[in-house]
């Protein structure tokens, strides 16, 4: 559906008719600033068809438009026609999840249409404070794609604020022997892969908006502003290069640690099972049903009475080993 349409006439918002009339108008006499701004979100066929037949697109660039799920790109088409695929993200809070959608932005040489798919890219705030710069907005369609670029990289840096705070807080949990649910490490890799996906193809379309020798942005000010959205994205990239790495060895050292614990835990349980089984040992030894053992009649006469020792001696070996076996294994490390 339509969400918006506006005619620009020296950077100052009019009321939009006819899309082809508004259109052939501006072709036929209007200055190179002037332009229509058409917003499209979740459009079906038969509403992109509309549209499509009052701006006369090029059959691929309804395809992409129709179909959707495109990667990032920037193509460029007859009549200076320029279209540019976006992948907007949003960052859900309560979850740490990444939400992606899509956007498209088609230019041409008097209107800008965009066409939205998800609840991903909002671009209301973006026409409002774009409408707020007459200045910046008379330079024509080419400003009003510099501002959606410019809100989505501002997005993109805005998450890319809340994953470095996500890796912190996993990294301090690992390295301070706090509980670690492997599950989160690898969701948030998941996350980090799908922010990748979304950033790193963007620097070549933005790159040729700026360097390019086909560059449909001819304004020098606009130049220098894409090259300022270039230089954000650029960061936002680098960082994610260095979260995914850092993310894999925080994920080794996690799986280390927890080797080590648990090896810590099994020399703890062979120590005590060695402890338990010396007097276990003894105790099998005389619980055996012999009739002549000579520890059985061990004793000694005290005052006329026979007292046997057997088993006190016994009881005494028993502890005294695994004190002896206690020592020795705190000695080495292992309790």
């Amino acid at each position: 559906m339509i969400v918006d349409k506006a005619l620009y006439r020296a950077g100052r918002r009019q009321w939009c008719g006819d899309l082809s009339d508004e259109l052939a108008t501006l072709q036929a006499s209007a200055p190179a600033g002037d332009f229509l701004w058409v917003g499209l979100k979740d459009p079906t066929i038969e509403e992109f068809a509309e549209v499509n037949e009052e701006l006369g697109l090029h059959p691929l660039a309804i395809e992409d438009a129709v179909r959707g799920r495109q990667r990032v790109k920037l193509e460029h088409y007859a009549d200076g026609v320029v279209v540019l695929v976006l992948r907007p993200l949003r960052y859900i809070e309560a979850t740490s999840d990444i939400e992606s959608g899509e956007l498209m932005v088609i230019v041409g040489s008097h209107f800008l249409l965009t066409v939205r798919r998800g609840e991903a890219a909002p671009l209301a705030g973006v026409r409002q404070r774009l409408e707020q710069d007459e200045e910046l907005l008379a330079r024509g369609p080419q400003a009003a794609l510099h501002a959606v670029l410019d809100k989505i990289v501002d997005d993109y840096v805005a998450i890319d604020e809340e994953v470095a705070a996500d890796l912190e807080e996993i990294e301090s949990d690992v390295f301070s022997d706090g509980d670690v649910d492997t599950g989160a490490v690898y969701r948030l890799k998941r996350e980090i892969l799908e922010f990748k996906r979304a950033v790193v193809p963007l620097s070549v379309p933005i790159h040729g908006l700026y360097g390019s020798p086909q560059s449909p942005v001819k304004d020098e000010e606009l130049q220098l502003l894409f090259r300022d959205v270039a230089d954000h994205a650029q960061q936002v990239i680098d960082h994610i290069d260095a979260y995914d790495r850092l993310l894999a060895d925080i994920l080794t050292a996690h799986l280390a640690a927890v080797g080590v614990r648990q090896n810590s835990d099994m020399r703890k349980i062979s120590a005590w099972v060695a402890i338990a089984a010396l007097p276990t040992m003894l105790a099998g030894i005389y619980g055996m049903n012999f009739e002549f053992m000579p520890e059985l009649s061990a004793s000694f006469d005290i005052g006329g009475q026979e007292v046997k020792y057997g088993y006190f001696v016994v009881l005494a070996v028993m502890v005294a080993s695994c004190v002896a076996l206690y020592r020795g294994f705190r000695r080495s490390g292992w309790l």
